[in-house]
């Protein structure tokens, strides 16, 4: 089964992913992941990806495009699988589909995982993390019972600097800017399974599991 992923920062796509990474029995690939298994290797397109990133510069979609279609052929594909953070852009949707059209495949589902931007300003903000551990509280939500105090380990907790509203706004600006055509293009093909991701976890993962009819 072929997946993309959609959803804004903080609406719980990586969750919802291994999750579904359990069921399927099929890999989550995020650009992320993708980039740095790829540099590690020093695959051709890995080599390309890293002279631009050591330059500061955007990695140009005909790499990023091809370092899918390298991923694409390991192994752990061959039954389908989940693509978190990719494509971002029209561009990128277009060459996907002639990857795959070329693999002799085709997307199954889009799950659009919809939250509202406050809802997610409010989930974002109110996390603090721990300074020793990484734990992660919320101000609301799993409150430490000291204040600033981690309940694991004792450590000072903190605001992080992608956490501050500011920074949240902007990144939901760019996910509308960059994902609304996307939908709409994946709306086309009538392969878009929008999800409620104001839900518990638990219920999020059954309504995908039955959008995607597994």
């Amino acid at each position: 089964m072929n997946i993309i992923l959609i959803g804004p920062p903080g609406a719980g796509k990586g969750t919802q992913a291994k999750r579904m990474i359990d069921r399927l029995g099929v890999p989550q690939i995020s650009t992320g992941d993708m980039f740095r298994a790829a540099v590690k290797e020093c695959t051709a397109m890995g080599l390309k990806a890293k002279e631009c990133m050591d330059k500061g510069a955007l990695v140009p979609d005909e790499v990023v495009c091809g370092m899918v279609d390298e991923r694409f052929a390991k192994p752990d594909c061959a039954k389908g699988f989940i693509l978190d953070g990719f494509p971002r852009t029209l561009d990128q949707a277009k060459s996907l589909d002639e990857i795959l059209t070329k693999m002799g495949t085709k997307l199954d589902h889009v799950v659009v995982i919809e939250v509202p931007d406050d809802y997610l300003v409010e989930r974002l903000t109110g996390r603090r993390t721990c300074k020793g551990c990484n734990y992660m509280h919320h101000v609301k939500f799993d409150p430490p019972k000291k204040n600033g105090v981690c309940d694991k380990c004792g450590a000072e907790l903190y605001q992080r600097d992608d956490d501050q509203e500011a920074t949240i706004r902007q990144r939901l600006k760019t996910y509308h800017d960059q994902t609304s055509p996307l939908i709409e293009y994946y709306g086309k093909q009538s392969i878009v399974r929008k999800i409620d991701g104001t839900k518990s976890m638990e219920d999020v993962q059954k309504s995908i599991t039955k959008a995607i009819g597994a």
